[in-house]
């Protein structure tokens, strides 16, 4: 086979490629938006659940705020797994390679997947605590970071595919019953078995192959697997030149990235974007869904359906992101889709304000969390991830990363937390602080991020130098500018 053009073969999408991707993003993507909705639809079985274990061990019944606390502590416990298994990655990577570290993380969703789904046996509520941690920590671990456009939309496709089918088990005449829950929650370990069968079959990381195991005739083999042709070697140089330069550039740690007056805005937009797109509400929804339609009027036999509903009104919309990304633009589309999340959070705090005095009010809330969810998955939802890539260049990449998901993860963790009780504190009125937090997301986005469609890295760089009004300096060097020369020698 003759050999590619540089540029050519870069954006080159191999069957191979497309197929490691896409296991990889079933495995970690699909497993976050099933757990994310999984404890939705079974809550009232489980809460019945703690309480008659309790009883059995003491003698009484949970109070309500305690109940209430461990419930929320239940809910919560995914995304602070997924904050450690933020934390892990990094290393994981390092040792096992992006192959090993996909196969070695699978232990995190088999073992929580047993422990769960033998909980009820086992009269052990604990048992799912832990396992929420656990499985959380595999999410954690794989969040794919690595495309653009509208392959970085593919993993939010994947999670509101998860939301879905956990939506679908969660109906009462399927696993959401008393005796189907633990099943429910126990068929999270179906994709890592996936990943142990399939996986096996793709290549290693050519960089992890050539860089940490110093194995270039490895390296080759993968590359020619992955790209179809047998001429690698200009590929393999780029990955040495590429290695060569971060070392001579030093590694930008958390701390060092945080100092650099050269990245400022592009560390204030990542926090302001991932706070904003987990405390605006979304996963209050998927975690209390049914909770919410409750409290918004729908008869209790019909809130299964509408959460349903709802999931595949949010696959399909995630769908049609994939095709618009490219066309619209992220900032139009953040700027849409937070837009229509804060006047979907006004209208429905109207409604469920309104709705003993109005008849038809609960259909207006139901028609406002669909809109909220439409708008989440235009914009909110999938873009953040992917503009860490576009406005950071590679040396600052991975603290970037780090911090980005920190984020992510700590406000994922608040909402899950703290949401039951704004909604007793609050009633109606509990939208209101996720309208004000979709508004000032919104503003923020107006006056500050850019447009990043169809740019390239560098001139990404050159529109924050503007911003971040640093010297002029060659973009490529931009981040290497604070270093000592000792160490921004290329």
């Amino acid at each position: 086979m003759e050999p590619q053009d540089p540029v050519k073969r870069e954006g080159r999408l191999t069957p191979v490629i497309v197929l490691a991707t896409l296991i990889a993003a079933f495995g970690s993507s699909f497993q976050y938006g099933y757990n994310v909705a999984t404890i939705n639809s079974p809550s009232e079985f489980m809460k019945d659940f703690y309480n008659y274990t309790y009883y059995d061990r003491v003698g009484e019944y949970m109070n309500e705020f305690y109940l209430t606390l461990l419930w929320s502590v239940t809910v919560s416990m995914f995304p602070f797994g997924g904050f450690l298994g933020s934390l892990m990655v990094g290393r994981l990577v390092n040792n096992l390679g992006r192959k090993g570290t996909l196969l070695f993380n699978n232990i995190f969703s088999i073992v929580p997947a047993l422990l769960m789904g033998f909980s009820d046996l086992a009269k052990s509520f604990e048992m799912i605590i832990a396992a929420r941690v656990l499985v959380g920590i595999c999410a954690g671990e794989l969040a794919p970071k690595n495309w653009r456009g509208a392959l970085g939309v593919v993993p939010q496709l994947f999670i509101t595919i998860g939301i879905l089918v956990a939506q679908i088990f969660g109906l009462r005449s399927l696993l959401a019953n008393e005796e189907g829950w633990p099943i429910l929650l126990g068929l999270t370990g179906i994709p890592a078995v996936l990943q142990l069968l399939f996986l096996p079959f793709f290549p290693e990381s050519p960089r992890y192959l050539l860089i940490q195991k110093k194995d270039e005739e490895a390296a080759k083999r993968a590359l020619r697997r992955l790209r179809g042709w047998h001429d690698v070697d200009a590929e393999i140089e780029e990955i040495l030149e590429e290695d060569r330069a971060e070392k001579a550039a030093g590694f930008i740690s958390v701390l060092k990235l945080f100092k650099m007056r050269s990245l400022r805005w592009q560390v204030i937009s990542i926090i302001v974007l991932m706070a904003g797109q987990q405390l605006s509400g979304v996963n209050a929804i998927y975690y209390y869904a049914d909770q919410i339609y409750l409290s918004a009027g729908v008869k209790e036999d019909d809130v299964q359906y509408v959460t349903a509903g709802t999931g595949a009104v949010n696959v399909l919309i995630t769908v049609c992101a994939i095709f618009v990304v490219e066309l619209m633009g992220r900032r139009f589309l953040l700027l849409l889709g937070f837009s229509v999340c804060f006047t979907a959070c006004c209208v429905l705090t109207g409604a469920l304000a309104m709705q003993d005095v109005i008849s038809w009010m609960p259909y207006v809330s139901i028609a406002c969390v669909i809109s909220y969810v439409i708008g989440h998955a235009l914009g909110p939802s999938p873009i953040p991830a992917l503009l860490v890539t576009e406005i950071f260049l590679q040396s600052s990449r991975p603290a970037a990363y780090m911090v980005a998901g920190t984020v992510h993860w700590l406000s994922n963790f608040t909402v899950g937390l703290v949401f039951p009780f704004i909604q007793v504190g609050l009633g109606a009125y509990s939208f209101v602080i996720f309208a004000v937090i979709c508004f000032l997301t919104t503003v923020y986005i107006f006056l500050i991020i850019p447009e990043t469609k169809s740019k390239t890295f560098i001139e990404i760089n050159q529109i924050f130098i503007k911003m971040n009004k640093v010297p002029g300096v060659h973009p490529e060097k931009e981040e290497l500018k604070e270093f000592p020369p000792s160490t921004a020698r290329q």
